[in-house]
């Protein structure tokens, strides 16, 4: 049998993966110059762009502005619930179950089984909550000026050109990207191995 994972290897390794998640201000002063260079503005003035692959668009999804925007409204909304998803998983992860102790439900050992066991009624709230976020997203696209993602308004007070505003938005994307690699191999690992978290036995560290 595998050998145990040590808490504090666990904790390294968590660690890690959290600086990977942040934006890094001050990385992000330090190496200005590169990230003049490195924030690009493709497709309708998308940010996107970035080291090491640059414009990466083998298949020229980008070349029509209408299906670019499509794509980035649908990048974004990936990303960001990838990174919930992530957040909630690792700390699901850790024995953290504030609803289901509320609830007086059992937890299961992995939060995969743990999805397994909501009942019809909880599903019927997620997709009626999804569904009413899809509907506040398609009236907000009927209004003029919308920009793919941009659910508060923010855009309204930023000059496209404002590299802090570039970064801000490159940060968001590549935060989502990384997201949704680790959110699909935190899944995979779950319902391959059974384990909850980087080879994590159940019940937490």
């Amino acid at each position: 049998p595998a050998p145990e994972a040590r808490p504090s290897t666990m904790f390294a390794v968590l660690a890690l993966s959290a600086t990977a998640f942040s934006a890094g201000p001050m990385a992000a002063r330090a190496s200005a110059p590169v990230a003049r260079c490195n924030v690009q503005a493709k497709a309708d003035n998308m940010v996107g762009a970035c080291a090491p692959l640059g414009y990466f668009d083998p298949l020229g999804l980008s070349k029509n502005a209408e299906k670019a925007m499509y794509y980035r409204e649908a990048e974004l909304k990936h990303g960001r619930i990838a990174m919930f998803a992530t957040f909630g998983w690792l700390t699901t992860s850790t024995g953290f179950h504030p609803l289901l102790d509320a609830l007086g439900l059992p937890a299961g050992p992995t939060p995969l089984a743990e999805a397994g066991r909501i009942p019809a009624a909880g599903w019927t709230q997620i997709a009626m909550f999804i569904g009413a976020v899809e509907g506040f997203t398609w009236l907000l696209k009927k209004q003029p000026g919308y920009k793919p993602g941009d659910l508060l308004g923010a855009s309204e007070y930023m000059e496209d050109s404002d590299l802090g505003w570039q970064r801000f938005q490159l940060a968001e994307l590549n935060n989502g990207r990384l997201a949704m690699f680790a959110i699909m191999g935190l899944i995979a690992e779950s319902a391959l191995f059974g384990h909850p978290l980087l080879g994590l036995k159940a019940g937490g560290f």
